[in-house]
């Protein structure tokens, strides 16, 4: 197989798997439809839409989750970005959070077993940015569970974020509703 082949199919079981252990409610129809009619997800110059990672980094003890102030977005998120290949799609999200934060001892979550099944698959509007000439678009955000001590200095990615820090778990219900559902769900 090719490497864009290769690369849409295992992103195809990977969003079927989840969809097959996810809420019925959620059907991810464009992202579906992307993967359908080809579409190289993994270009961030693919639209509508295209894939990005992202790590919801909890604290030890759940109550804490690393946050960043987003540059380009100007509010606190997870830290992800565009996915960058590798064996698989956890990683790219785990570099993510390690570049934009210099966190130090992550780990992935117990919940994930393994295995490279998102924790929640998260399609959103994203603005454009007119400097890069890219309009307004979709990003498919594959979001993983990961642990860190939060006691370990963080050093925020400068070009990338104004900032980085632990902030209550709560905070997460605004950011990312759906993973803060599941997540408080497993408590």
């Amino acid at each position: 197989m090719s490497g864009h082949s290769d690369f849409t199919a295992r992103l195809t079981e990977l969003v079927a798997d989840y969809l097959a252990a996810a809420p019925r409610a959620e059907h991810l129809a464009l992202l579906r439809w992307q993967l359908a009619a080809g579409h190289d997800l993994s270009q961030r110059t693919t639209m509508p839409g295209h894939l990005t990672t992202s790590a919801i980094v909890l604290s030890p003890d759940n109550r804490q989750i690393l946050l960043i102030d987003h540059v380009t977005i100007g509010r606190w998120l997870q830290p992800g970005g565009h996915y960058e290949a590798d064996e698989h799609f956890w990683q790219s999200a785990a570099r993510e959070a390690v570049e934009e934060t210099a966190v130090t001892g992550l780990v992935l979550h117990p919940w994930h077993a393994g295995a490279d099944r998102p924790f929640v698959i998260d399609s959103h509007d994203v603005p454009g940015k007119p400097a890069r000439n890219e309009p307004p678009h979709i990003h498919h955000d594959l979001q993983y569970l990961f642990i860190a001590d939060p006691a370990t200095p963080l050093v925020h990615q400068v070009e990338e974020v104004h900032a980085a820090r632990w902030a209550p778990v709560g905070e997460l219900a605004t950011i990312s509703p759906k993973a803060f559902a599941r997540l408080m769900a497993l408590a």
